[in-house]
């Protein structure tokens, strides 16, 4: 099975350049391919890990992957999906969140003996000279063509920045570079990527005269067409400082019924069979597959181990019977108690809920157990008292939140 076929079967493919082509050249060829990986934060997201998934299987089946870090597009940053213009970084910060994204990626991706490569785009965008720049890539495109692309046209009614607007070109001129230096031919990304996937494909083949190809896949999201990754306290990260790895596998465990197997699919390497088997469990059953699920995404991400800890630390929270571990926790000092913390500050400092308001609507509502006790008034108030004898205090909110204190 082709590595086409494989990321057809799993559900990966949205759009293509040359359908025909692609499906020809990674059947009967090793094809180097690149995706594009912006530093604009210290951690990737569960946004990235179903990119990061395609490259992983594209790896398994012989290819060679290209980890491009946008150091040099993110001092200009990519209008897509923006309503308005990103925050401009400093190289300095670019430059840490690159690091920190080459750790990360290198649990997914073998780097051994060349089998991937991980480039930055400032080593070639940075020293560029403007006005050659201009008249070898700038030449290409059209600027009613561009306007079209479906990043700009939602930009033009709050406004676009010449300096967003250089984003494609910038993009497309990564591929060139990219297949100039490594003949890469394929460039992989998001749906969103479209039109800059389209601008690199068109360049490579006015310029060199050579084929050149592009591939999207779908982005995760919900029912409601949200994009998946995302909580009350905002984003899913991989890195396990910034997202437990008990949120971490709680996130994917309350994933709606519906979207159960897709998930499967697309971000863990269970084989077509068994996803589909789990797919189709029904009413309680689908329980059963949300666990497998957490248990094999955190796994990917966090290790067998870690997993496992996780798991753990979930049935143990709902059967009454939990220890500390992977069970986000916040340390305190007997201090903090002595005089009394009431509870919806309590709810607060364990970020179970944004606000005052939203922590006194769950305890009307009866959502809120200190120690698997309801708190049935927002006038309860916490002392040293409800510490266990191991020191710890749990707090559920609801059937999906918990978080721990635990004096130090």
């Amino acid at each position: 099975m082709s590595a086409y076929d494989v990321l057809m079967e799993r559900g990966f493919i949205e759009q293509t350049t040359h359908e025909k082509e692609i499906k020809e050249l990674l059947e009967n060829e090793k094809v180097t391919f690149y995706i594009g990986f912006d530093p604009t934060a210290d951690s990737l997201t569960v946004g990235h890990f179903l990119p990061v998934m395609a490259m992983a299987h594209m790896q398994r089946a012989g290819h060679r992957p290209i980890i491009l870090i946008g150091g040099g597009t993110t001092m200009v940053g990519d209008p897509t999906g923006k309503s308005d213009m990103r925050k401009m970084m400093t190289q300095e910060q670019i430059n840490d969140n690159a690091e920190s994204f080459k750790k990360q990626l290198s649990k997914f991706i073998d780097f051994e003996d060349d089998k991937a490569i991980m480039v930055n785009n400032a080593d070639w965008l940075l020293n560029l000279n403007y006005v050659n720049f201009l008249r070898e890539i700038g030449v290409n495109f059209s600027v009613n063509r561009m306007l079209t692309a479906e990043c700009y046209k939602s930009r033009m009614e709050k406004g676009l920045t010449f300096l967003e607007f250089n984003y494609m070109l910038m993009q497309s001129y990564d591929f060139l570079a990219l297949n100039r230096k490594y003949n890469c031919c394929l460039e992989l990304g998001g749906n969103d990527q479209w039109s800059n996937i389209l601008g690199g494909v068109e360049l490579i083949r006015r310029k060199e005269q050579k084929p050149a190809f592009g591939m999207t896949f779908k982005l995760l999201t919900t029912s409601e067409g949200k994009k998946m990754g995302k909580t009350e306290k905002g984003a899913v990260w991989l890195d396990p400082a910034k997202t437990s790895p008990y949120e971490f596998y709680q996130y994917w465990r309350n994933v709606e019924d519906a979207k159960v197997e897709e998930c499967l699919s697309l971000l863990t390497f269970l084989p077509m069979e068994e996803v589909r088997r789990l797919g189709a469990l029904k009413d309680a059953e689908i329980n059963k597959a949300k666990e497998v699920l957490a248990y094999e995404i955190t796994k990917i991400v966090h290790g067998e181990t870690v997993a496992k800890q996780a798991m753990e630390a979930a049935k143990a929270l709902f059967t009454g019977g939990a220890k500390s571990g992977s069970i986000p926790t916040t340390e305190v000092t007997k201090d903090e108690f002595e005089e009394g913390m009431d509870i919806i500050s309590a709810l607060i400092k364990a970020k179970l809920v944004p606000t005052r308001s939203e922590g006194r609507r769950m305890i009307q509502q009866g959502g809120v157990k200190v120690n698997d006790v309801k708190v049935d008034t927002i006038d309860r108030t916490l002392t040293n008292n409800d510490f266990k004898e191991d020191g710890t205090m749990l707090i559920k909110k609801g059937k999906k939140g918990f978080h721990q204190f635990k004096i130090q």
